[in-house]
């Protein structure tokens, strides 16, 4: 039988939180225990528990006995128990849902998979933080599909791109370079300092909000990375130690970012974004699938946050009214749900993560509505 019931919503996991007006549906086939393995990931589990992954939030208990209470890791063993007529998952302690209850502050657990018998209520907790690496973490989406846009791809102004220094030239006048090869750079504009790290990236993609026309940002093509090794004037000598294809003059040097994309974030609603569009599926000619990454014309202004959550809508086609003569426009279905795990001021990257129809350039997104 399916549970609906309010999840709770822990104040420290998710700053700012709003809690869902409609109560949260918890499958009916939603596991009392389950054993967290190598493979997992976040939005795999909340799946498992919930019809709508996103609020995962509502019913996640953090785990404030480590050291970082919202991440889960491999081996920890997750509860569903209804505490006070509240769906809580949280990890066991060793005590069970009674263990839980106390944690919480509650005095009883009741219902649910397992209730408070006996001397249920006299438990002692001895907290003990416990601390693992962060890399331990399940992620929250398959981190495969996305590793190589977490640190290399990148969308910057245009500003970005025509302040930064640029390669002049090969140390022996050659003009396409590679690995092992050093390099010299224009510092024109003194942002580069010695021993420093620096990407190598050419102008590419430019990103046009297909509602306003505004250009909202240019992708800065990963082309490799490299270090400063010497510094006179405005001109620096450059090493390179990766590329993905040849550096050519005039491609543009940026600092290394240092962002890295985790489970620190959680599925989540975007509560408060207005509807945007798909701008671009990359490694496609304009059609994506489950686990394409999309660009939404959505980011850090709008209040895109990693993890956020959007339905994907694929655009009503316009039919004719045999009747009227009329040409009628088709209301958008929904084809889909993309989380985001990268942001920039202007749009965002996101991976699609269902799909039950072809995902294309143009169609919307929108807030997920429970139920929709």
């Amino acid at each position: 039988m399916k549970k609906r019931l309010l999840g709770i919503v822990s104040a420290c996991l998710l700053a700012g939180a709003v809690q869902a007006e409609a109560p949260v549906e918890v499958k009916g086939s939603a596991p009392e225990r389950y054993t967290v393995v190598s493979g997992d990931t976040l939005w795999g589990i909340a799946g498992r528990y919930l019809n709508d992954p996103w609020r995962w939030p509502e019913v996640w208990e953090a785990n404030r006995q480590v050291s970082n209470p919202h991440l889960i890791y491999p081996g920890d063993i997750l509860l569903l128990c209804t505490i006070k007529g509240r769906a809580v998952v949280a990890v066991d302690q060793g005590g069970g849902c009674a263990e839980l209850a106390e944690r919480m502050g509650t005095l009883a657990a009741t219902g649910g998979s397992q209730k408070i018998t006996g001397s249920g209520n006299d438990f002692k907790l001895h907290p003990q933080a416990r601390s693992q690496p962060l890399s331990l973490a399940i992620p929250a989406i398959p981190l495969g599909e996305i590793q190589r846009f977490l640190n290399d791809s990148r969308v910057v102004q245009k500003s970005d791109l025509d302040r930064a220094p640029y390669v002049l030239s090969g140390t022996d006048s050659r003009l396409i370079l590679g690995a092992g090869d050093k390099l010299y750079v224009r510092n024109r504009n003194k942002l580069l300092e010695q021993d420093g790290s620096y990407g190598v990236y050419r102008g590419g993609y430019r990103y046009v909000d297909p509602d306003t026309n505004e250009v909202l940002g240019y992708e800065a093509e990963d082309i490799g990375a490299g270090k400063i090794v010497a510094l006179a004037g405005e001109v620096g000598t450059f090493e390179v130690s990766r590329t993905t294809q040849e550096v050519r003059i005039e491609d543009k040097l940026l600092p290394n970012e240092s962002q890295r994309v985790s489970s620190v974030f959680y599925p989540s609603n975007p509560e408060g974004v207005k509807p945007g569009k798909v701008l671009r599926i990359f490694n496609s000619i304009g059609s994506g699938a489950q686990y394409s990454v999309v660009v939404l014309n959505r980011g850090d202004i709008d209040g895109v946050r990693q993890g956020h959550t959007f339905a994907l809508y694929k655009k009503g086609t316009t039919v004719r009214d045999r009747v009227t003569n009329e040409y009628i426009k088709l209301p958008a279905e929904r084809s889909g749900l993309a989380m985001v795990f990268r942001t920039f001021p202007r749009v965002s990257y996101a991976l699609v993560l269902r799909t039950t129809t072809t995902v294309k350039v143009g169609d919307e997104v929108r807030p997920p509505i429970s139920g929709d």
